[in-house]
Formats: C-alpha cells, structure tokens, sequence
C-alpha cells in the first residue's frame, strides 16, 4: 500500500510541475512577451489552468493523511513562504479571471496583467525556497529557539533562493515550448522559439548553482547525484533530448514536442527524488522524516488507497476529455495554420 501511494503522490508532484508549472510559466514567459503575447497565452491557458491544480490538492491531501507528521512539520516550519505560495496562488488566479473576462480593457487591465505577471513569478519562486527548505535540512522538529531559528533561518538563504529561480526558470521553460504550439503566426512562434531556448540556459545554469550553493550550506548534493545511478542516468536522457527538442523548435509537431518537454521534466523530477528517496524533509539535528518513519496506520493508507483509486478513475478521463477538447485538437489546428503559412 505504501510503496503504490509513495508512487501516486510522485505522479502528483511530476504532474503539477507540467500542467500547474506550464499556467505559471506562462505569466513568467508574458513578461518577456510583452503586450504581444497576452492573447495567445491568454487563450492557451483559460480553459486549464484551474483544473491543473487539483494535482497540487491530491499531493497536499496524501500528505497530511498519510504522512501527517510531513504535513504539520512543513505546515509550521514554512508557514511563511507556503503563505505567499497561496497569495500568490489566488492572485494569479483571481487577477487572470478579471483580465480575460473583463468587458473593457480600460486601465484596471493593466494593474490585472502586472498582477498577474507578478504572481506568476513569486509563486513558483516561493514553492522553490520551500522544496529547498525541505532539502537544506535546517528545519527544527522539536519546535525549540527563536521565532527566527524556527520559521525564517531554514528558508531565508541562498541555497532556497537559488532553489526558488530554478523552479521559475523551469517552469518558464516549460510555458514557453507548450506556447510554441499555440502560436498561431510564424513570428510569433518564432519568439516563443528564442525564449525557450531562453530559459533551457537559464534552467541549466540555475541548476548548476543549485549544487554549488548546496555546497556552501555543507548540504552535499553532488556526492549524493555521483552515487545515484538513477540520478546520472536520468541527468543524461535530458540532456541527450535536448538535441531532439531543438530539432522539434524549426519542425513542431504539437504531440511530439509536448510529449519530449514532458519527458524531460519527469527525468529531472525523477533524478531528484533518486536523490532525495526515502526522505521527505531533512532535520537539523539528524531526525530525518522519511515515508516509512511518518506513515499513517495501515488501516489509513488502506482507506486512503481505495480514496485514490476511486478518485482517479474520474479524473483521468475527465483530464482526457479536457485537454482533447481544448489543446489537442487546436494544438493540431494551429501545427496546419504554421504550415500553411
């Protein structure tokens, strides 16, 4: 039961990252766009970017039912960056909602798009800073010393900075080659190429000094990658698909370029948990949580398990039919209108 949730709240994660990380990065990706690009990422996000957050919502819920002491640890230890993560949230949506169906483009429009760029960055930097958090190992689970030892010091640093520039970057990367398909012109295809291209160097310098500032915080993370065999394999199917993606920037193919930046962010999500596996959140003085010294009781997981079966069997379809109905097909459309012109 354990190993067929741990495997579920991974998919979660890898999903959020795509779906949830592609509707973020997309407001990460307008910035540089500018005004020119506000209607098609406007288009090509409206009729997702809510329902990609029921990911997120399934990894919170098998996180305080089956690893609850994970869940109260996180809850309270990063209360503060997890709150800006939720304003920001909200924000975004809220702000997007107003900007898209608003009757008039009068002047509140450009306070709704600042806000909405604005939030579209803080959001995933914030989710960053709290994933480095988790890592750096700084957080305190007897809930002893200062406000600032507790609930600033294990997130306040330049290791969970770097950590939160790494997930914007990544997730405009990720924005900016789904939007290469939504492009309906070929300049305007040929702009989200550049910054695709763009933010890949970012994402990759980020996460060089992802492992150098680790370093420095005497957090060992390229000891840990050299000793994962899973964790050099998958670094090295990303970076051999880079060629292919490059490949598909000047011949897209909707499915094939969705399917390999798809890909290639599994992999790196998958060489981190090689790395991070079996633990959840690293402890400051050594009392590591792990899935197997925070699991709920069996009788628990068994009930959360038929939950998740439940649960799944309809949201997939409906997930299916969603993204059929508004990406595939016009994904398809929009590949024939490139071609054409």
């Amino acid at each position: 039961m354990l190993q067929l949730i741990i495997i579920i709240l991974g998919v979660a994660f890898i999903l959020y990252t795509l779906l949830g990380g592609a509707d973020f990065g997309a407001g990460i990706v307008e910035t540089f766009a500018g005004r020119k690009g506000e209607k098609t990422i406007s288009k090509a996000i409206a009729p997702v970017w809510e329902a990609n957050h029921v990911w997120l919502i399934l990894a919170i819920v098998i996180l305080f039912t089956a690893f609850p002491l994970v869940y109260s640890t996180i809850s309270i230890a990063l209360h503060i960056p997890l709150m800006i993560v939720l304003i920001g949230i909200v924000l975004r949506g809220s702000s997007f909602t107003f900007r898209h169906y608003d009757v008039a483009h009068g002047i509140t429009h450009k306070y709704y798009t600042a806000f909405f760029q604005i939030s579209s960055f803080m959001t995933p930097v914030f989710l960053g800073i709290t994933l480095g958090a988790m890592i750096l190992g700084d957080i305190s689970v007897e809930n002893t010393g200062s406000f600032y030892g507790l609930y600033v010091q294990p997130w306040f640093n330049i290791f969970c900075l770097v950590m939160g520039l790494f997930t914007a970057s990544l997730f405009g990367y990720i924005a900016a080659v789904f939007l290469i398909s939504e492009a309906t012109y070929p300049v305007e295809q040929e702009r989200y190429i550049r910054l695709s291209k763009m933010f890949l160097l970012l994402t990759f310098v980020m996460g060089l000094l992802v492992f150098t500032t680790a370093e420095l915080k005497n957090h060992h993370l390229f000891d840990a990658f050299f000793n994962s065999r899973l964790s050099i394999a998958a670094f090295s199917a990303v970076i051999l698909l880079i060629p292919f993606i490059l490949y598909l920037f000047r011949h897209p193919h909707t499915l094939y370029l969705r399917a390999a930046i798809g890909l290639q962010v599994t992999l790196v999500m998958l060489g981190w948990f090689a790395i991070q596996f079996p633990i959840l959140v690293y402890e400051r003085h050594g009392h590591h949580l792990t899935f197997y010294n925070t699991q709920a009781p069996a009788a628990t997981l068994y009930q959360l398990l038929i939950a998740l079966f439940a649960g799944l069997l309809l949201i997939i379809p409906s997930f299916y039919f969603l993204f059929k109905v508004f990406k595939i097909n016009n994904g398809q459309n929009s590949s024939l209108r490139q071609t054409r012109h």
